[in-house]
């Protein structure tokens, strides 16, 4: 034993006392805590339920409602907020429970294709918000990037269903209804989302600050 301890040691091979930190390990792997998932299914929870209350603040003026789309803006803080997982989630589960629990939006065409387009905006939110640095214009950025996104699914959920169904959807009805019709709720959805997202992070219920991208070298 004690020729082969000294041969070893004339070999200059590094002798590694003890096991490896299991500890260490495994807060090196671990995915997101207990408390991180806990807190994004009751963000996400909360923001399904305002999907179900907001509609009521302008469903007495069925034109302003529509306009503003007030649906939109939970499904796009969802993705911001929580992930496009969950954003993914919500926006196609918004307008379904809602049909089962009030009856609107009917079903077909108007709630199933509002399904994939708010479907798509969550998961465009969360996915931009996440590859995109974060900086205010990045911020403005993700918000178009997901909207177009919505509205482009959009498009081709309706245009599948109208060809399935023999509904009249051409492209005048789609630029009307992505676009011209829903210029209120673009403007609403710019100005709030937004405001809302960077409130939220100066209460530091956001995790990563938006900052101004300054020059490494400048002194404080």
């Amino acid at each position: 034993m004690v020729f082969l301890y000294s041969a070893i040691k004339r070999t200059n091979i590094p002798i590694k006392k003890g096991l490896p930190d299991m500890k260490t390990t495994n807060k090196q792997t671990e995915p997101k805590t207990k408390n991180e998932n806990v807190r994004n299914v009751v963000n996400a929870a909360l923001c399904l339920a305002l999907c179900m209350v907001l509609p009521f603040l302008t469903g007495q003026i069925p034109q302003i409602g529509s306009a503003l789309s007030p649906m939109h803006i939970p499904a796009l803080l969802c993705g911001f907020i929580c992930g496009w997982p969950y954003g993914l989630t919500v926006g196609f589960a918004a307008p379904l429970l809602r049909f089962m629990l009030f009856g609107m939006p009917p079903l077909f065409p108007t709630g199933a294709a509002m399904a994939f387009e708010l479907a798509a905006y969550g998961a465009a939110a969360g996915v931009l918000y996440k590859k995109l640095p974060r900086t205010i214009p990045c911020l403005y950025l993700s918000l178009v990037g997901a909207m177009l996104a919505g509205r482009i699914v959009w498009g081709a959920a309706m245009t599948v269903m109208a060809g399935v169904s023999q509904i009249q959807f051409s492209f005048q009805a789609f630029l009307a209804g992505a676009f011209l019709n829903a210029v209120p709720g673009i403007i609403c959805h710019l100005i709030l989302i937004p405001v809302i997202i960077i409130a939220l992070q100066k209460a530091h219920f956001i995790d990563h600050e938006y900052h101004s991208p300054a020059p490494s070298d400048t002194l404080n």
